[in-house]
C-alpha cells in the first residue's frame, strides 16, 4: 500500500488539502466534518488531530475543476451555499467538509430515491446541510426555507441548465456571490456539439447579467463537460 507523507493546504482554496504520497502522486483532500464516516470510496487519513478524506476528480466535478486549474473557488470556510441537483453527495459531502460547522449547504434534489441516499450518507451525519425534495425548476417552492446565499453551485445536466440555475441565482444569490455551474453537453442537447451546447448556456447567463470568470473544460475526468464561475453583479 502507497502511504501518504506529506499533507500541505492548498495553496489558494482554504478548506482545501493536498495529500502527496510516497511515490509522488498527489491527491485532494477536505478535513472530514464526520470523523469515521465515509460517503463513497474515497481514503480516510489521520492528520494531526484531524481527519481527512481523498477528493476523487473523477467522482467530483468541482475537484474535477481544481485539478484543471480554475482560479476562482469562492466555497470556503463560512460561506452558505445553494446546491441544486446533489444526487448521492460526492461533491456535496466535501462542499460540506470545506464551509465548516459555520457554513450552511442548501442540497436540492427532486428523485426520491437519490435524496434518500443523500440523506443517509451525508445529510444525517452533518448539521450543516438541509437537504430538499423539489425541483429546482421551481425556486419558489423552497423559497421559505433557503436563505440569501454566497454561491448557487449546479450539476443538474437538463435542457435549459442555465435558465434554471439563473432563476435560482436571481432569487437566492447575494450581490457579489457566484454561480458554479457544471454543464453535461449530451444532457442537454444530443443534436449539438458539445461546444455549442457550452456557448448556449454561458450566453444565457450573461444575457441574464451574470459576468462568467472562468470556464474550464474537464477532461480527462468528464468527457463533455464544461465547468463554468460566474458572478452576480
Amino acid at each position: 500500500m502507497i502511504r501518504p507523507v506529506k499533507v500541505v493546504e492548498h495553496e489558494k482554496f482554504p478548506g482545501i488539502y493536498v495529500v502527496e504520497y510516497e511515490d509522488g502522486t498527489k491527491k485532494l483532500a477536505t478535513v472530514n466534518l464526520a470523523p469515521g464516516v465515509k460517503v463513497y470510496d474515497e481514503t480516510l487519513i489521520q492528520h494531526g488531530d484531524k481527519e481527512l478524506r481523498t477528493w476523487n476528480p473523477y467522482r467530483s466535478k468541482l475537484a474535477g475543476a481544481i485539478h484543471k486549474g480554475i482560479t476562482i473557488n469562492p466555497i470556503k470556510p463560512g460561506v452558505k451555499v445553494l446546491y441544486l441537483g446533489v444526487a448521492s453527495g460526492t461533491t456535496p459531502s466535501h462542499v460540506s467538509d470545506i464551509i465548516g460547522p459555520k457554513g450552511v449547504l442548501f442540497g436540492v434534489e427532486f428523485a426520491p430515491r437519490v435524496m434518500r441516499e443523500f440523506i443517509e450518507k451525508v445529510a444525517v451525519h452533518r448539521e450543516n446541510v438541509v437537504p430538499l425534495l423539489a425541483d429546482a425548476r421551481f425556486p419558489t417552492k423552497y423559497a421559505h426555507v433557503v436563505e440569501l446565499v454566497d454561491v448557487v453551485y449546479a450539476d443538474i445536466a437538463q435542457p435549459f441548465q442555465a435558465k434554471y440555475v439563473a432563476d435560482n441565482a436571481d432569487m437566492f444569490l447575494k450581490s457579489g456571490g457566484y454561480i458554479m455551474m457544471a454543464i453535461k453537453a449530451m444532457s442537454i442537447d444530443v443534436t449539438a456539439t458539445p461546444s455549442e451546447t457550452y456557448k448556449r448556456e454561458i450566453t444565457h447567463l450573461e444575457e441574464r447579467g451574470y459576468k462568467v470568470k472562468e470556464v474550464k473544460h474537464l477532461e480527462p475526468y468528464d468527457e463533455a463537460h464544461a465547468f463554468v464561475v460566474a458572478q452576480k453583479p
